[in-house]
């Protein structure tokens, strides 16, 4: 990296603080979506004094959009004075439920040593705020610039980016013919580059009996024993299948690098009682019981090999128990997404991780998925990776915390990026 670009994000560590604190402090929770526009233009004020042209979006129509939350994203692009390729840093502006167990002000942007605090601060307005400072430093030393530079701030991200990576990829921002090299500073550690992510299938499976008195079961049909079959079957059948198959993926923790399954809610005969009731529950045997699977594939599993498993265990159990019944509805598929190491945003941003941190990056792949998955499939833009400051780790945690030191880094990483790229 020049010194003169170093030095200049090293001297907005003040401003990066400052900005990040400011990002913190808007609390975009998803669900249900709250102040997505207010944080779209607090970005638009910051950004179009630079010079960039900020287009704020509503994806009307998309899952989660209505009048009283809607989904808004802002795409802000700065034209440089000659052809040549467009960088674009996108960040997800939605954070999820603060949770229990804070010892701080979960929106209060606290500083404390080299760290801020507050949710979202490291998933992902730290990564926000160093795309942003890394821009800004570089426009400041380059003005004279190839290319464009973008950078989005978008909705949904945690609840699958429909309402935001997805409606503007659809809307044909993601075209490579308009973006080239897409980098999304998602909290993977500043000395890793993430390459992309498993797949990831959402179901709900249902199982039926016959509602009866509760002290005559033998009269009905009790939906929760057979949903304790399903349970049984998936522990005897499915989860020793799944802990024998392994990844090429560099995928990250080790634990990820099997197939997963988590059985995320579950529910059974009557609806929860008020907690302000203080009667007595009814006495029914239960007619219907539900759980919500998330299943974590491969990319060496054909995702129709991944369903037809479930499947398979479902109908064995139709066939060999007595009045077992049940539907399957499906409600999210996603399919695994890898970015090769020769495309040229990986090693562009290795090499600038060599010439900042003095070390040789670690390529990795995420356990979950990311917005990676609407840009590679919806978009058709393969070259894209993750990479940013923060600890993956702490994502969703209470105290969730991002490193000064960390953002200014992995800032500077990106400067040395825009340089590579759009110094021609």
């Amino acid at each position: 990296m020049s010194d003169g670009l170093g030095k200049r994000i090293e001297d907005k560590r003040d401003d990066l603080v400052a900005l990040t604190r400011d990002l913190i402090r808007i609390p975009t929770l998803n669900p249900p979506g709250d102040r997505y526009r207010d944080i779209c233009d607090f970005l638009e004020r910051r950004l179009a004094p630079n010079g960039f042209d900020c287009q704020l979006i509503r994806a009307t129509g998309a899952p989660g959009d209505s009048d009283r939350y809607p989904r808004w994203n802002i795409v802000a692009r700065r034209e440089g004075t000659r052809p040549g390729d467009c960088v674009h840093f996108n960040s997800h502006t939605d954070v999820v439920e603060v949770g229990r167990g804070w010892t701080r002000d979960p929106f209060g942007g606290e500083v404390e040593g080299d760290k801020i605090y507050g949710r979202g601060a490291c998933d992902m307005k730290g990564g926000l705020a160093a795309s942003i400072i890394a821009a800004e430093a570089f426009l400041e030393e380059h003005p004279e610039f190839a290319g464009a530079i973008e950078i989005s701030g978008t909705a949904d991200e945690e609840s699958g980016g429909y309402g935001g990576v997805a409606y503007l990829a659809e809307k044909g921002f993601f075209d490579p013919e308009r973006v080239q090299h897409v980098i999304i500073p998602e909290p993977l550690n500043k000395d890793r580059i993430c390459l992309g992510h498993r797949g990831g299938w959402w179901a709900e499976i249902e199982t039926r009996g016959e509602i009866a008195h509760g002290s005559m079961p033998f009269l009905g049909d009790c939906a929760i024993r057979h949903m304790g079959a399903v349970l049984d079957a998936f522990e005897d059948q499915l989860y020793p299948a799944m802990a024998t198959r392994r990844t090429e993926m560099p995928v990250v923790p080790e634990g990820a690098r099997q197939s997963t399954m988590n059985i995320s809610a579950i529910h059974g005969g009557s609806d929860e009682l008020p907690k302000d009731y203080s009667g007595l529950p009814a006495c029914c045997v239960p007619d219907s019981c539900r759980i919500v699977i998330d299943r974590r594939y491969l990319v060496e599993e054909p995702f129709e090999a991944v369903q037809g498993e479930i499947v398979g265990i479902l109908e064995g159990l139709k066939a060999d128990r007595p009045r077992f019944d049940y539907e399957l509805r499906e409600i999210n598929k996603i399919i695994p997404s890898m970015t090769d190491r020769d495309a040229t945003v990986v090693t562009t941003v290795a090499e600038a991780v060599r010439e900042v941190l003095g070390k040789e990056p670690d390529f990795v792949a995420s356990p979950g998925s990311y917005d990676q998955k609407h840009i590679d499939r919806i978009g058709r833009l393969k070259n894209c990776i993750a990479y940013g400051p923060g600890v993956l780790d702490l994502a969703h945690k209470p105290d969730e915390w991002v490193g000064i030191t960390d953002m200014v880094q992995s800032a500077q990483v990106m400067g040395r990026a825009l340089e590579k790229l759009l110094l021609v």
